[in-house]
């Protein structure tokens, strides 16, 4: 098994310097993946909301879902381990 890690993507440069989008903590809104699933790249793993809008995290990897390290409501860093996947 080959495990694939995905973890919380750098925040875009533009929220430092006007803040707007990530007024406020940024959290999980929804876990739109559980333990087994199957998804490809590119599907959404998991809704954030900044404070102003939600956004959508793609996996950047195909697999199975093999443990998922946050819970909706969680605050998240940039680098946070978000999900583990084992290749297929």
């Amino acid at each position: 098994m080959r495990a694939n890690f995905i973890r919380m993507p750098k925040y875009p440069e533009c929220w430092e310097s006007c803040g707007s989008c990530a007024s406020g903590n940024v959290f999980i809104l929804e876990l739109l993946v559980k333990i087994d699933d199957l998804i490809e790249r590119d599907d959404n793993i998991l809704t954030l909301e900044t404070g102003k809008v939600a956004l959508d995290i793609p996996s950047p990897y195909a697999g199975r879902v093999v443990a998922i390290h946050v819970t909706e409501g969680d605050t998240v860093d940039e680098g946070a381990l978000l999900v583990t996947l084992e290749s297929i």
